[in-house]
């Protein structure tokens, strides 16, 4: 495998389940790293684009979902010498405009479906977790408790 010669910047979103506030949507991973592991909505940050910008576009790229209150939450630092990449991880926090929404699987390819987790959840499981996220999970930072709380 060749080794990557660039340190990567994703963002992972945590969306709140509008009919749910305590939970976040996850999606299991499939055709890329971390396939079979559950991840939040997220990607690759774009040359030029803020945290907010690539949060929203990500999230409607992949769940056609609109994004309000897009804030920062965490950065984790992310290698992964088994696949040879290393990510730094933005981590942001929104909830969607329409109270009713609900997501919709727009790359099948890359995501098998959405459903919304709580936390406690999150934690019971993170042998199954995209790696960021299981270190998100892992370091429970208490700004994402209070979104998730709020």
């Amino acid at each position: 495998m060749e080794k990557a010669k660039n340190v990567r910047v994703g963002v992972g979103v945590l969306v709140k389940d509008p009919k749910h506030p305590s939970k976040v949507f996850c999606g299991l991973r499939k055709g890329s790293h971390g396939a079979g592991t559950l991840a939040l909505p997220g990607g690759h940050l774009d040359m030029y684009e803020s945290w907010e910008e690539c949060a929203k576009r990500e999230v409607m790229e992949e769940m056609n979902v609109e994004l309000t209150n897009v804030h920062f939450g965490r950065v984790t630092n992310d290698p992964m010498p088994s696949e040879s990449k290393h990510y730094v991880t933005i981590f942001m926090m929104a909830e969607c405009v329409n109270v009713d929404a609900v997501p919709q699987n727009m790359e099948p390819h890359k995501c098998e479906g959405w459903e919304s987790h709580t936390w406690d959840e999150l934690k019971a499981q993170t042998d199954k977790l995209f790696g960021p996220l299981k270190r998100l999970v892992d370091d429970s930072p208490q700004v994402v408790l209070e979104f998730l709380n709020s």
